[in-house]
């Protein structure tokens, strides 16, 4: 502590330290700059005992950056308790923040600690905190106040010694905008705030994600650890990665149970049709460009036309006629059609 009481913040030599022993601690990978620059105020929040409101897409690696807040802070030593708010059913949020004596209603057969006695002395991640209904916004932004709180049935006042941190996937303001979130609580719990950066912004992180996850996945099921194909690793890069980091840990994990254990994996289909077709995209849109409208159209035309046929023949066994019927014309105009693209039905049957 500090002569007037603070607690300083950490000098940039130390925040460094800081950062490697947060991804030390808690596994995080990554080394992208604007990745880096969200551990460093990770680091910067953790050492002052304040709520942290933790923003980013789904499966960025909310619950691991509020567990690096709680392992760098003085509460290392305390509990860490994740509630989602999302799954608590309504009016029923007090009853687990705070618990309830004996006899508090019907079924209160025994007194109930709540979670935030669970987590005295540690940290109280609140995932999905945009759930909440206006009440139980209500009765969090008076706990977080002076952090008192009363379990339900009880006679008297508790005090708790908890640090909040509060994770959402939502635009708290908006929701402020549209009246479903109390505007005294966002400012409340938006002391200090991270922003997690999604996948597709640390493009240079993916591989050495990909091969941890892959490394990881091949040593619970008692594989040799698996190298990545170059062209996987070129669709790995270029994939939008949508679902962000919880997305590439999946599809990793089911590459190496597809791969039963081979040295390489040599490509994830629907990652490698990714990338090769927003080359063919790209190839095929400068191709489009290079000839009039006209003649760019017909071109068009006949490979959907030919691209539909074979696919019609695949449905129906290569039986003309019910092919026809399928594709409300004659059997004869599907005939020329086939004779037009030089395709057989018969290779379609048997």
């Amino acid at each position: 502590m500090s002569p007037n009481g603070k607690t300083p913040m950490v000098a940039c030599g130390d925040l460094q330290n800081r950062v490697e022993e947060l991804k030390s601690a808690t596994g995080i990978i990554g080394s992208a700059p604007h990745f880096l620059n969200t551990l460093k105020e990770l680091a910067q929040f953790a050492q002052v005992d304040v709520p942290v409101l933790i923003t980013g897409e789904t499966g960025t690696g909310k619950e691991l950056a509020a567990r690096a807040v709680h392992y760098l802070s003085k509460r290392r030593d305390g509990p860490f308790v994740p509630v989602n708010c999302g799954a608590l059913p309504e009016r029923l949020f007090e009853n687990e923040l705070f618990g309830h004596g004996k006899g508090a209603f019907t079924d209160a057969r025994e007194a109930q600690r709540g979670l935030v006695a669970l987590a005295q002395g540690g940290t109280l991640l609140l995932d999905e905190i945009d759930c909440l209904d206006l009440h139980s916004q209500a009765a969090l932004l008076r706990f977080l106040q002076d952090q008192r709180y009363r379990p339900l049935g009880a006679g008297a006042d508790l005090q708790a010694d908890v640090r909040v941190v509060a994770s959402t996937n939502a635009r708290l303001d908006e929701h402020v905008a549209a009246g479903r979130f109390r505007m005294d609580l966002m400012f409340r719990l938006d002391v200090a705030r991270v922003d997690l950066p999604p996948l597709r912004l640390r493009r240079d992180d993916v591989l050495p994600l990909a091969r941890h996850f892959a490394t990881r996945a091949a040593e619970r099921y008692g594989f040799t650890p698996p190298l990545l194909s170059p062209r996987l690793e070129k669709g790995l890069h270029d994939h939008p990665w949508n679902g962000n980091i919880r997305e590439l840990e999946n599809a990793m994990h089911r590459a190496v149970l597809l791969a039963g254990g081979a040295a390489v994996i040599v490509a994830i289909p629907r990652i490698c049709d990714t990338a090769a077709h927003g080359a063919d995209a790209v190839a095929e849109e400068q191709e489009a460009l290079s000839e009039p409208l006209k003649t760019a159209r017909a071109r068009c035309a006949r490979a959907f036309e030919n691209k539909y046929l074979i696919a019609l023949l695949r449905q129906t066994a290569g039986n003309i006629s019910e092919a026809a019927r399928k594709a409300g014309t004659e059997r004869r105009h599907l005939g020329r059609m086939l004779q037009r693209h030089g395709i057989d039905a018969g290779a379609f049957r048997g």
